[in-house]
């Protein structure tokens, strides 16, 4: 089956249904909730993914009410990703009711041998230099797209794991391990760095601070979610992409800051590098950035840290220290004031 071969929507199931071997497995970077099965159909092997609001938190805390990948699938946004990037995906069903109880299927190709493997191991630089290239082509693939399908807000992303938006997971019998990890980081946020905290808690309780600027720069495409395990790299160097689930528009330094923050331990060079490489890229793609990119990039490294500052708070004081200076000095350009702080 060819990289870019597409099932017609509503035949997944069809597909499954002629399975000769299906085997559940639990992926090591898998935290969401979902049923994961390998699937041999024929000489095709496939990976397949179920979930529902139900079953997902990530789809409860994202407010998604309407299977967002469902959405860029059937709209056949996907395959409008560049060549460099494959998302694997080949169908995908929805079936029940609309609501909680509606299950999307999402069937793959199986990639797991050219995956990044699990761990903190450092990628090889020219592996990541692809990444970060091919995160450019994406952007530049879909400059100033605009969101008519109703996708991820960027409110939404800025409050992903505000206490507020996770609190009513946290009453469940088994309460998943990022949300578990983000109560006890927050207030361990505070403690360590009352800086970063004031202003996690600023955007989170406002964060029209940062989307009414960001929504008047140059907007794209995003994926949401570029850490490593959903990534990994074909023999012909194309990069694979998986998990499309906080899809949306928004500005190109969000999934770059993603990136830095959530793969910290496994880049081969410094952040400063890597944001440095990501700005040129874009460059070489036609992509004028004068004008616009401080501001984005100050805008994006002050709202990740309302996303991830509590993970920040469970790691070393080296990495807490270069995001406390960022976005200090971030938030002193773009004459945000910080409650309770000085700056």
């Amino acid at each position: 089956m060819s990289a870019r071969t597409r099932i017609s929507a509503g035949t997944g199931q069809e597909l499954l249904a002629g399975a000769s071997h299906r085997t559940r497995v639990q992926p090591d970077d898998a935290r969401a909730g979902a049923v994961f099965e390998r699937v041999t159909v024929g000489s095709d092997s496939f990976f397949v993914k179920q979930l529902s609001a139900n079953s997902d938190w990530i789809m409860r805390i994202a407010g998604d009410q309407v299977h967002r990948p469902y959405q860029i699938w059937r709209s056949g946004l996907m395959d409008q990703a560049p060549g460099c990037v494959d998302h694997t995906v080949v169908a995908m069903d929805l079936t029940g009711a609309p609501g909680d109880d509606a299950v999307l299927t999402i069937v793959m190709r199986d990639v797991g041998d050219f995956l990044v493997p699990p761990g903190d191991a450092v990628v090889p630089p020219a592996q990541h230099a692809r990444f970060i290239a091919h995160m450019a082509t994406l952007s530049s693939t879909f400059w100033e797209w605009q969101d008519q399908l109703g996708l991820t807000p960027m409110a939404q992303r800025l409050r992903f794991f505000a206490p507020d938006n996770i609190a009513a997971e946290l009453g469940a019998d088994e309460v998943p391990g990022p949300l578990a990890a983000a109560a006890a980081g927050w207030p361990a946020l505070a403690e360590r760095s009352p800086l970063l905290s004031a202003a996690a808690r600023h955007v989170q309780d406002n964060p029209g601070i940062l989307t009414a600027r960001l929504s008047r720069l140059p907007g794209t495409f995003l994926h949401g979610d570029w850490k490593m395990g959903n990534l990994g790299s074909h023999p012909d160097g194309r990069t694979i992409l998986l998990d499309w689930t906080l899809p949306g528009a928004g500005p190109a330094c969000w999934d770059l800051c993603w990136y830095l923050a959530l793969n910290r331990a496994r880049l081969p060079e410094s952040k400063e590098a890597a944001i440095s490489r990501f700005q040129a890229e874009l460059e070489g793609r036609g992509i004028a950035t004068a004008g616009w990119w401080q501001e984005q990039l100050d805008l994006c490294l002050i709202g990740i840290m309302a996303t991830f500052g509590w993970e920040k708070a469970l790691g070393d004081a080296g990495e807490l220290s270069w995001w406390e200076a960022r976005v200090a000095s971030a938030a002193a350009r773009q004459h945000i004031v910080i409650p309770g702080t000085s700056r």
